[in-house]
Protein backbone atom coordinates (compact mmCIF):
# COMPACT_ATOMS: atom_id res chain seq x y z
CA UNK A 1 0.00 0.00 0.00
CA UNK A 2 2.98 3.00 0.50
CA UNK A 3 4.25 2.11 -2.44
CA UNK A 4 0.56 2.83 -4.13
CA UNK A 5 0.50 6.02 -1.98
CA UNK A 6 3.87 6.99 -3.39
CA UNK A 7 3.56 5.83 -6.39
CA UNK A 8 0.34 8.75 -6.34
CA UNK A 9 2.30 10.95 -5.10
CA UNK A 10 2.74 13.26 -7.66
CA UNK A 11 -0.14 12.81 -8.95
CA UNK A 12 -1.89 13.86 -5.93
CA UNK A 13 0.18 16.94 -5.22
CA UNK A 14 -0.47 18.37 -9.00
CA UNK A 15 -4.28 17.78 -8.59
CA UNK A 16 -4.19 19.68 -4.95
CA UNK A 17 -2.15 22.57 -6.67
CA UNK A 18 -4.89 22.38 -9.49
CA UNK A 19 -7.70 22.66 -6.72
CA UNK A 20 -5.63 25.52 -5.09
CA UNK A 21 -6.07 27.05 -8.64
CA UNK A 22 -9.34 26.99 -8.80
CA UNK A 23 -10.03 29.16 -6.03
CA UNK A 24 -7.27 31.96 -6.44
CA UNK A 25 -5.11 32.06 -9.74
CA UNK A 26 -1.77 30.75 -8.79
CA UNK A 27 0.34 32.57 -10.66
CA UNK A 28 0.28 35.38 -13.91
CA UNK A 29 2.59 36.54 -16.71
CA UNK A 30 4.34 32.85 -17.50
CA UNK A 31 6.07 32.96 -20.57
CA UNK A 32 3.75 30.08 -21.64
CA UNK A 33 0.71 28.41 -21.06
CA UNK A 34 -0.13 24.86 -21.79
CA UNK A 35 -3.88 23.76 -22.13
CA UNK A 36 -5.88 20.69 -21.82
CA UNK A 37 -9.59 20.74 -22.83
CA UNK A 38 -11.87 17.60 -21.05
CA UNK A 39 -14.92 17.15 -23.35
CA UNK A 40 -16.91 14.98 -20.24
CA UNK A 41 -20.13 13.52 -19.98
CA UNK A 42 -20.60 15.24 -16.79
CA UNK A 43 -17.87 17.77 -16.08
CA UNK A 44 -16.12 20.14 -18.99
CA UNK A 45 -12.91 20.91 -17.54
CA UNK A 46 -9.92 23.29 -18.45
CA UNK A 47 -6.71 23.06 -16.70
CA UNK A 48 -3.63 25.45 -17.44
CA UNK A 49 -0.30 24.44 -17.11
CA UNK A 50 2.84 26.91 -16.83
CA UNK A 51 6.36 26.33 -18.64
CA UNK A 52 7.60 24.91 -15.37
CA UNK A 53 4.62 22.23 -15.52
CA UNK A 54 2.68 23.22 -12.82
CA UNK A 55 -1.19 23.99 -12.95
CA UNK A 56 -1.86 27.82 -12.10
CA UNK A 57 -5.17 28.53 -13.27
CA UNK A 58 -7.99 26.15 -14.27
CA UNK A 59 -12.16 25.75 -14.43
CA UNK A 60 -14.94 23.44 -14.67
CA UNK A 61 -18.76 23.59 -15.50
CA UNK A 62 -21.34 20.49 -14.82
CA UNK A 63 -22.83 19.98 -18.62
CA UNK A 64 -24.37 17.50 -20.11
CA UNK A 65 -22.94 18.39 -23.91
CA UNK A 66 -21.70 14.94 -24.40
CA UNK A 67 -23.60 11.42 -23.81
CA UNK A 68 -21.76 8.03 -23.94
CA UNK A 69 -18.80 10.03 -24.93
CA UNK A 70 -20.07 11.59 -28.00
CA UNK A 71 -21.01 15.31 -28.33
CA UNK A 72 -24.60 15.57 -29.01
CA UNK A 73 -24.60 19.45 -28.03
CA UNK A 74 -22.24 21.06 -30.09
CA UNK A 75 -22.99 24.52 -30.00
CA UNK A 76 -23.58 23.95 -26.19
CA UNK A 77 -19.98 22.49 -25.53
CA UNK A 78 -18.28 25.16 -27.89
CA UNK A 79 -20.21 28.05 -25.88
CA UNK A 80 -19.32 26.27 -22.38
CA UNK A 81 -15.72 26.04 -23.44
CA UNK A 82 -15.44 29.46 -24.96
CA UNK A 83 -16.60 30.69 -21.86
CA UNK A 84 -14.06 29.03 -19.24
CA UNK A 85 -11.28 30.20 -22.31
CA UNK A 86 -12.47 33.70 -21.56
CA UNK A 87 -12.75 33.75 -17.63
CA UNK A 88 -9.49 32.29 -17.48
CA UNK A 89 -7.73 34.88 -20.46
CA UNK A 90 -9.55 37.86 -18.08
CA UNK A 91 -7.96 36.07 -14.31
CA UNK A 92 -4.60 35.77 -16.23
CA UNK A 93 -4.49 38.91 -18.41
CA UNK A 94 -3.16 36.69 -21.46
CA UNK A 95 -4.54 35.12 -24.61
CA UNK A 96 -4.76 31.19 -24.26
CA UNK A 97 -3.89 30.01 -27.81
CA UNK A 98 -2.88 25.82 -27.83
CA UNK A 99 -4.96 23.69 -26.54
CA UNK A 100 -5.16 19.23 -26.41
CA UNK A 101 -7.94 17.47 -25.65
CA UNK A 102 -8.98 13.56 -25.24
CA UNK A 103 -11.31 11.15 -26.52
CA UNK A 104 -12.57 7.87 -25.00
CA UNK A 105 -9.99 5.13 -26.64
CA UNK A 106 -10.94 4.11 -30.15
CA UNK A 107 -13.57 6.53 -31.32
CA UNK A 108 -11.28 8.84 -33.11
CA UNK A 109 -12.67 8.04 -36.67
CA UNK A 110 -16.40 8.38 -35.03
CA UNK A 111 -16.00 11.75 -32.75
CA UNK A 112 -12.70 12.67 -33.03
CA UNK A 113 -13.26 15.32 -35.62
CA UNK A 114 -16.61 16.92 -33.81
CA UNK A 115 -14.36 17.19 -30.55
CA UNK A 116 -11.28 18.64 -32.42
CA UNK A 117 -14.01 21.37 -34.36
CA UNK A 118 -15.59 22.00 -30.57
CA UNK A 119 -12.07 23.08 -29.22
CA UNK A 120 -11.30 25.14 -31.88
CA UNK A 121 -15.16 26.45 -32.07
CA UNK A 122 -14.09 28.00 -29.13
CA UNK A 123 -10.89 29.83 -30.04
CA UNK A 124 -8.06 27.48 -29.69
CA UNK A 125 -5.47 26.19 -31.57
CA UNK A 126 -5.19 21.87 -31.53
CA UNK A 127 -2.17 20.90 -30.07
CA UNK A 128 -2.94 17.06 -30.02
CA UNK A 129 -6.13 14.73 -29.19
CA UNK A 130 -5.62 11.61 -27.01
CA UNK A 131 -7.27 9.11 -25.72
CA UNK A 132 -8.51 9.92 -22.11
CA UNK A 133 -6.88 6.57 -20.28
CA UNK A 134 -3.63 7.33 -22.07
CA UNK A 135 -3.50 11.25 -21.30
CA UNK A 136 -4.64 10.41 -17.53
CA UNK A 137 -1.02 8.84 -17.65
CA UNK A 138 0.83 11.80 -18.19
CA UNK A 139 -0.04 12.44 -14.84
CA UNK A 140 -0.12 8.61 -13.38
CA UNK A 141 3.05 7.82 -14.88
CA UNK A 142 1.76 4.08 -14.45
CA UNK A 143 4.39 1.00 -16.76
CA UNK A 144 2.57 -1.52 -16.16
CA UNK A 145 -0.86 -2.02 -15.56
CA UNK A 146 -4.72 -1.07 -16.44
CA UNK A 147 -5.46 2.58 -16.33
CA UNK A 148 -9.13 2.45 -16.14
CA UNK A 149 -11.13 5.94 -16.44
CA UNK A 150 -14.99 6.13 -15.42
CA UNK A 151 -16.67 8.95 -17.00
CA UNK A 152 -20.09 10.10 -17.39
CA UNK A 153 -20.75 7.94 -20.11
CA UNK A 154 -18.38 5.47 -20.67
CA UNK A 155 -15.76 3.44 -19.15
CA UNK A 156 -12.04 3.73 -21.02
CA UNK A 157 -9.69 1.02 -20.73
CA UNK A 158 -5.68 1.36 -21.47
CA UNK A 159 -3.30 -1.20 -20.90
CA UNK A 160 0.57 -0.68 -20.37
CA UNK A 161 3.24 -2.67 -21.10
CA UNK A 162 6.86 -1.53 -19.87
CA UNK A 163 5.51 2.08 -20.22
CA UNK A 164 3.63 1.72 -23.73
CA UNK A 165 -0.05 1.48 -24.27
CA UNK A 166 -0.74 -1.79 -25.71
CA UNK A 167 -4.37 -1.67 -26.15
CA UNK A 168 -7.27 0.08 -25.73
CA UNK A 169 -11.17 -0.19 -25.36
CA UNK A 170 -13.98 1.57 -24.24
CA UNK A 171 -17.36 0.64 -23.64
CA UNK A 172 -20.68 2.70 -22.82
CA UNK A 173 -21.09 2.34 -19.53
CA UNK A 174 -20.10 5.25 -17.00
CA UNK A 175 -21.49 7.73 -14.46
CA UNK A 176 -24.96 7.86 -16.23
CA UNK A 177 -25.91 4.58 -15.77
CA UNK A 178 -25.25 4.72 -11.93
CA UNK A 179 -27.67 8.16 -12.12
CA UNK A 180 -30.33 5.81 -13.87
CA UNK A 181 -30.09 3.14 -10.86
CA UNK A 182 -30.12 5.75 -8.30
CA UNK A 183 -33.56 7.75 -10.04
CA UNK A 184 -35.38 4.29 -10.48
CA UNK A 185 -34.56 3.37 -6.53
CA UNK A 186 -35.33 6.88 -5.40
CA UNK A 187 -37.80 7.73 -7.52
CA UNK A 188 -36.37 10.97 -8.33
CA UNK A 189 -35.20 12.77 -11.67
CA UNK A 190 -31.92 12.19 -13.56
CA UNK A 191 -30.92 15.59 -12.26
CA UNK A 192 -31.66 15.10 -8.87
CA UNK A 193 -29.50 11.89 -8.98
CA UNK A 194 -27.01 12.80 -10.63
CA UNK A 195 -26.56 15.79 -7.18
CA UNK A 196 -27.10 13.00 -5.17
CA UNK A 197 -24.27 10.93 -6.36
CA UNK A 198 -22.04 13.66 -6.25
CA UNK A 199 -22.70 14.10 -2.45
CA UNK A 200 -19.94 11.92 -0.52
CA UNK A 201 -22.26 12.26 2.40
CA UNK A 202 -24.49 10.22 0.25
CA UNK A 203 -22.04 7.43 -0.52
CA UNK A 204 -22.17 5.07 1.96
CA UNK A 205 -26.24 4.86 1.42
CA UNK A 206 -26.04 4.46 -2.14
CA UNK A 207 -22.98 2.55 -3.08
CA UNK A 208 -25.30 -0.97 -2.02
CA UNK A 209 -27.67 0.43 -4.41
CA UNK A 210 -25.00 0.83 -7.09
CA UNK A 211 -22.78 -2.38 -6.88
CA UNK A 212 -24.46 -4.21 -9.65
CA UNK A 213 -23.40 -1.39 -11.85
CA UNK A 214 -20.23 -1.21 -10.46
CA UNK A 215 -19.67 -5.04 -11.04
CA UNK A 216 -20.98 -4.89 -14.21
CA UNK A 217 -17.72 -2.10 -15.02
CA UNK A 218 -15.59 -4.59 -12.93
CA UNK A 219 -16.97 -7.17 -16.08
CA UNK A 220 -15.98 -4.66 -19.11
CA UNK A 221 -12.45 -4.55 -17.44
CA UNK A 222 -11.86 -8.47 -16.86
CA UNK A 223 -13.20 -8.80 -20.68
CA UNK A 224 -10.61 -6.77 -22.24
CA UNK A 225 -7.88 -7.26 -19.42
CA UNK A 226 -7.52 -11.03 -18.60
CA UNK A 227 -5.66 -11.70 -22.08
CA UNK A 228 -3.01 -9.51 -20.56
CA UNK A 229 -2.24 -10.88 -17.39
CA UNK A 230 -1.92 -7.66 -15.44
CA UNK A 231 -1.54 -6.89 -11.74
CA UNK A 232 -2.89 -3.92 -11.41
CA UNK A 233 -5.60 -1.58 -12.19
CA UNK A 234 -5.83 2.41 -11.81
CA UNK A 235 -8.84 3.69 -11.85
CA UNK A 236 -9.54 7.73 -12.79
CA UNK A 237 -12.69 9.99 -14.10
CA UNK A 238 -15.55 11.57 -12.44
CA UNK A 239 -17.59 8.46 -11.73
CA UNK A 240 -14.37 6.51 -9.88
CA UNK A 241 -14.37 9.78 -6.96
CA UNK A 242 -17.62 6.92 -5.46
CA UNK A 243 -16.09 5.85 -1.97
CA UNK A 244 -14.95 2.47 -2.23
CA UNK A 245 -16.09 1.91 -5.56
CA UNK A 246 -11.90 0.61 -5.89
CA UNK A 247 -12.95 -1.92 -3.46
CA UNK A 248 -15.83 -3.52 -4.80
CA UNK A 249 -14.08 -3.64 -8.27
CA UNK A 250 -11.34 -5.70 -6.80
CA UNK A 251 -13.16 -7.92 -5.14
CA UNK A 252 -15.12 -8.87 -8.76
CA UNK A 253 -12.04 -8.75 -11.00
CA UNK A 254 -9.74 -10.10 -8.46
CA UNK A 255 -7.18 -7.63 -9.37
CA UNK A 256 -5.56 -4.94 -7.13
CA UNK A 257 -7.53 -1.91 -7.73
CA UNK A 258 -5.89 1.56 -6.84
CA UNK A 259 -7.13 5.32 -7.25
CA UNK A 260 -5.65 8.54 -6.69
CA UNK A 261 -7.16 11.15 -4.10
CA UNK A 262 -9.23 13.13 -6.25
CA UNK A 263 -9.88 11.34 -9.90
CA UNK A 264 -12.34 13.90 -11.36
CA UNK A 265 -9.37 16.07 -12.53
CA UNK A 266 -6.53 13.59 -13.56
CA UNK A 267 -7.48 13.25 -16.98
CA UNK A 268 -7.68 17.15 -17.83
CA UNK A 269 -4.57 17.85 -15.67
CA UNK A 270 -3.10 14.94 -18.28
CA UNK A 271 -3.90 16.32 -21.15
CA UNK A 272 -2.40 19.39 -19.85
CA UNK A 273 0.48 18.17 -19.65
CA UNK A 274 0.72 16.31 -23.10
CA UNK A 275 0.03 19.64 -24.84
CA UNK A 276 3.40 20.87 -22.91
CA UNK A 277 4.84 18.14 -23.80
CA UNK A 278 3.70 18.23 -27.87
CA UNK A 279 4.14 21.49 -27.94
CA UNK A 280 7.76 21.77 -27.05
CA UNK A 281 8.37 18.77 -29.35
CA UNK A 282 7.26 20.85 -32.51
Amino acid sequence: MLEQQERFEYCNNIVALFEKSLKKLIKKNAQKYYIGVDLGTACTAIAVFDEEKKPVAGAYRWSNVVRDGMVVDYIGAVRIVKEMKEELEEKLGHSLHYAATAIPPGTMSVDGGVVKNVVEGAGFEIAGIFDEPSAANALLKIEDGAIVDIGGGTTGISILKDGKVVYVADEATGGHHFSLALAGAYQMSLEEAEEFKRKKESHQEIVPVLKPVIEKVASIIMEHAKPYDIKNIYLVGGTSCLTGIEKIIEKSTGIATYKPDNPLFVTPLGIALQCLKETEAS
